[in-house]
């Protein structure tokens, strides 16, 4: 397949690492300008914008927004339509987990998850969507998740957001299906990144369990394949939402989950 992205401008949050990373590096490797985002080491983020922009011949810019905060999202959409003229490809990817019981869970770890996994998916849309129009092109993607399509004990906040992102881009495709522009979520089971490594411990406490037993018990115990989802088979399938093949996949929830939701 090839899906040539030259002159075209991607954006995606939370892309510093793991899946957020991934989709980067192949939009970068079909041509597109690539704005990144998220936190991390300062050598590091360099390093990899350093690598989107020999790997595309084009332009990779960096923004440290905080994207908890709508002016900081605001600013950021500012400097991608300053620097490239606007956002043809916006994959919203930011996202952060907290596992707890529901009448335990931490009211501010509520707000940010929220804030985080579904507010700032609907910022970055409504900024990104006039440039889009004008263009008659666009493609919005989602990273979902499995949780978008069922639920898991102690994850109350993220499941909630995820949900919530799947409806609100089955609104936005419905709006713009005349515009030239698609709205899909990529909903993926697994994937072995921070986000993944990080709520191990958490839910070791929730359900007094070993390491090993969250990870085979807990983790992929609901992915018939029993392994992990990759960051570049996440990305592979953005990459296809990006081609003029998938033009007509608009408003669908497409799961990468190893079996997961089959059952």
């Amino acid at each position: 397949m090839s899906t040539s992205l030259s002159g075209k401008t991607a954006l995606v949050t939370g892309s510093t690492s793991g899946i957020g990373l991934a989709y980067a590096k192949a939009l970068a490797a079909e041509g597109a300008n690539v704005v990144i985002n998220g936190f991390g080491d300062p050598a590091a983020i360099e390093a990899e914008r350093q690598a989107l922009e020999q790997a595309s011949g084009a332009k990779a810019h960096y923004s440290g927004h905080d994207l908890t905060k709508v002016d900081q999202i605001e600013a950021m959409m500012k400097e991608a339509a300053d620097l490239f003229g606007g956002v043809d490809i916006l994959i919203n990817n930011a996202g952060m987990q907290h596992v707890a019981p529901v009448e335990e869970f931490p009211l501010d770890k509520w707000d940010l998850i929220i804030a985080l996994n579904l507010n700032a998916a609907f910022h970055t849309s409504r900024l990104a969507i006039p440039y889009m129009k004008s263009r008659k092109w666009g493609r919005i993607i989602q990273t979902a998740s499995a949780h978008s399509l069922v639920a898991s004990p102690f994850k109350s906040a993220y499941v909630t957001a995820k949900h919530g992102l799947a409806g609100f881009t089955k609104t936005i495709a419905l709006e713009v299906a005349t515009f030239g522009i698609t709205a899909n979520c990529i909903s993926p089971g697994y994937v072995w990144t921070p986000l993944v490594e990080n709520q191990i411990p958490d839910t070791m406490k929730a359900r007094g369990m070993t390491r090993e037993q969250v990870m085979n018990d807990v983790l992929l115990a609901g992915q018939p394949t029993k392994q992990f989802v990759t960051a570049e088979q996440v990305a592979a399938m953005a990459l296809y939402l990006c081609s003029e093949a998938a033009t007509n996949i608009t408003g669908a929830n497409l799961s990468i989950d190893g079996g997961w939701t089959a059952q």
